[in-house]
């Protein structure tokens, strides 16, 4: 399975629009002409009135949407706004630069500036993934008569690496600092998760609910000889290897999604849309220039038919680079100026060659 993008922003507008980088209107974590940054770099490019979300598609057939985490995607008084793109209830960080603190000064509850007082003055008392995980919890029981869409960006892990030091776990190993905050963020992920899959359980809810957990770009640390998150990958987040664009999708729906199953086919997050547009029925309008389609087939066990198609991603960070994927071959041109690179995945799945 692949993201959206090699970081965070451009994958998390994929993934919302059905649409690749060479047609969604965010490109990059930056861009020209947008909302500005903190310290007045450059600005947040925000989704536009026009580009349809999976919350609006999803919300128009009947479902009570809400979202807790990063958004990324439209600051304060923009088009992007989460409640102006079909989330009913919100909760998090606008802006991704503020996610890298895990004790932030304030979080957004819709549009209102939510202060939280544990964390004054450089205070570590309010972990802001426990936040979002009591609103997951509770949005779930609320809504649990209903149809509902529940979309949880969490930050973890991700720099800067703090977590409680009295609740580490990792410590008598003769680990580094962030290597314990780094292991001990996967495993309060890990337990969220966890308490999320059996609240669905105890509402009877886990029959009728299909819950997707992946991550929106490939390791932003390798972790070599200690977690070796990258496997045998080439490159990390920014690169367009697979390293930092490969990533797990594991499905969980008791009775309809076989369980233990893993898939060969080759899908994206540009598929994400029209699968669950596919799932929440004919009330859900599933837009028609999308770029993905719907994978529903072999996440039932199926073989996915349309496998002659293109992956495609450009990144702008370090310049213009572009990737393409098409059956087992990718390939990746580093730079307008750099010459053009062929890699046949079934062979040489580390792109070494």
């Amino acid at each position: 399975h692949y993201s959206g993008s090699t970081v965070c922003a451009p994958s998390r507008c994929v993934l919302m629009t059905g649409k690749h980088t060479g047609h969604t209107t965010v490109r990059g974590n930056f861009g020209i002409g947008g909302v500005k940054g903190l310290g007045g770099g450059k600005g947040r490019v925000p989704l536009r009135a026009g580009d349809v979300t999976v919350a609006e598609v999803l919300k128009g057939a009947g479902y009570r949407t809400g979202m807790a985490g990063k958004w990324g995607l439209g600051e304060p008084d923009t088009s992007g706004h989460p409640n102006t793109k079909g989330f009913d209830d919100w909760f998090g960080f606008l802006n991704q630069r503020r996610a890298h603190n895990h004790y932030p000064g304030y979080l957004w509850r819709g549009r209102e500036r939510v202060v939280l007082r544990g964390n004054d003055g450089g205070g570590e008392k309010e972990y802001a993934h426990d936040l979002f995980t009591e609103f997951a919890l509770e949005f779930v029981r609320r809504n649990q008569a209903g149809r509902f869409f529940l979309y949880l960006p969490y930050c973890v892990p991700h720099s800067r690496y703090q977590f409680p030091p009295e609740e580490h776990g990792y410590e008598g190993r003769g680990w580094k600092r962030d290597e314990m905050s780094h292991a001990a963020m996967v495993s309060r992920l890990d337990r969220d998760v966890g308490r999320l899959l059996d609240l669905l359980d105890e509402l009877s809810l886990s029959g009728k609910t299909a819950v997707f957990f992946c991550s929106d770009n490939g390791a932003a640390e390798r972790w070599e000889g200690r977690f070796d998150s990258s496997g045998p990958l080439r490159g990390r987040k920014r690169d367009l290897t697979d390293g930092g664009l490969r990533v797990p999708m594991i499905v969980r729906w008791k009775g309809t999604v076989p369980a233990g199953r893993v898939s060969g086919d080759p899908w994206w997050f540009a598929d994400v849309l029209p699968t669950f547009a596919h799932l929440a029925g004919k009330e859900a309008r599933c837009p028609e220039d999308v770029d993905g389609i719907n994978v529903w087939s072999t996440l039932t066990g199926a073989r996915l038919t349309g496998k002659n198609r293109h992956f495609y991603w450009e990144f702008h960070e370090r310049g213009f680079q572009q990737a393409v994927r098409w059956k087992n071959w990718k390939a990746i041109r580093g730079g307008n100026d750099k010459a053009l690179q062929l890699h046949d995945l079934d062979a040489d799945p580390g792109e070494t060659t």
